[in-house]
Formats: C-alpha cells, structure tokens, sequence
C-alpha cells in the first residue's frame, strides 16, 4: 500500500452552512482557505496525541481531495482531471488555541491532528457532492451530514485553491466539516465514516 505524502494540506473551513450556523458565522461569500503541515498527518490505526498546550481538542469529519494531477489557475469545468480521489479525514482543532490565537495555524498543526485513509478511492467510483459524512465518539454518532451540505462543492474549492497556488500531484484538500463537531479525550475512539470512501478510526492519548 501506498501512503499518500502531500507535499501540503490545504483545507477550507465553515464550508457547510449547518456548521457556519452552529458557529453563527456568517456563510462565506468564496471559501475560506488554512494549511495544516505535512508534520500533522497520520493515518487509520494511528493515534491522535493530545498535546498538552490546549485543553479542548475537537474531531471535525471531513471528504479529503487528493489531486491526481499538476494544476494552476484552471477553471472549475477542468478541476475535476486533476483529482486523483478521495479519503476519509479528520482536521482535529485544539479549539481554544483558535480562539484564543484569531488564526487557525497553531490550533489545526499539531502533529497527529491530521488522521487520514489509507487508500484513496478513485475519482470515477463516487460523486463526493452527495455522500453522506458521519463522526462516531466512542460508538456514539456526533456528526451525520451529506457533503450536498457543502456551500463550496468540489470542483470549486480545486480551482479556487489552484488560483492561489500551485497543486501538486498528492497534495491533500480538506473540504470542511458538518455541523456536530465536539470535544475529544484521552482514550476516546473516534470514527470518521463516509458513504463509498470507507472509515478511519483513531485513539486519542
């Protein structure tokens, strides 16, 4: 098997409109883009460490994009080549470290904070514009959207992210969460599902 490694994780947040409500965040007029490093990346099985710095850490469900293909400044009727497929991610927040900080980089970049499948599946096998999402805590369903929520489908979030730069063969787009996103604790088992993409499940510690 063959790991993806992306050379960066560009991500979007309050891309569902149930979750920018949850938030009472205003929905965005284009989205809004963070990176997470390379460094934060794990896989299904891996752990989640719990770091110390914050005492709230949050699971957030996500559809990752796994460009296939070179790309800048293509339009959104091309994105959609340049995708390789998808994967089951979890963008875990030390959410006080983003609210205090008014910036996400430190909250989203931990190192683990970046649970992913391990197998992308290909492009051609699933319509990522309605597959149902869900996040399980211990058993417990927290999280049960349909990525039709989105207010940026994918096609759009590739082509806005290769305005800005440029997309590399393996680089990983997070597509923002549903509404439902909570705190995680030591020893909690949390389980990211998405309809055709499959399941990661990762131990905080």
């Amino acid at each position: 098997m063959n790991l993806i490694k992306p050379s960066k994780i560009v991500c979007v947040g309050l891309n569902y409109r149930k979750h920018a409500q949850e938030f009472n965040m205003p929905i965005p007029e284009e989205p809004v883009i963070f990176l997470k490093p390379p460094s934060s990346l794990v896989y299904d099985g891996d752990d989640i460490v719990y770091s110390p710095l914050t005492q709230e850490l949050h699971y957030e469900a996500e559809l990752g994009v796994v460009i296939g293909r070179a790309c800048k400044g293509i339009s959104k009727k091309d994105a959609y080549p340049h995708i390789e497929g998808y994967v089951c991610a979890n963008d875990v927040t030390a959410r006080d470290l983003q609210r205090k900080d008014g910036q996400w980089t430190r909250s989203k970049s931990f190192d683990t904070f970046c649970p992913i499948g391990k197998t992308v599946i290909p492009k051609a096998m699933v319509d990522p514009n309605h597959l149902r999402i869900r996040a399980f805590l211990n058993g417990k369903t927290v999280q049960d959207s349909n990525t039709s929520d989105m207010i940026f489908p994918v096609a759009d979030i590739v082509a806005f992210i290769s305005s800005v730069m440029t997309l590399l063969p393996q680089d990983l787009l997070l597509t923002g969460t549903p509404s439902g996103v909570g705190s995680m604790q030591k020893g909690d088992l949390i389980r990211i599902e998405i309809e055709e993409i499959g399941a990661i499940s990762n131990r905080v510690v």
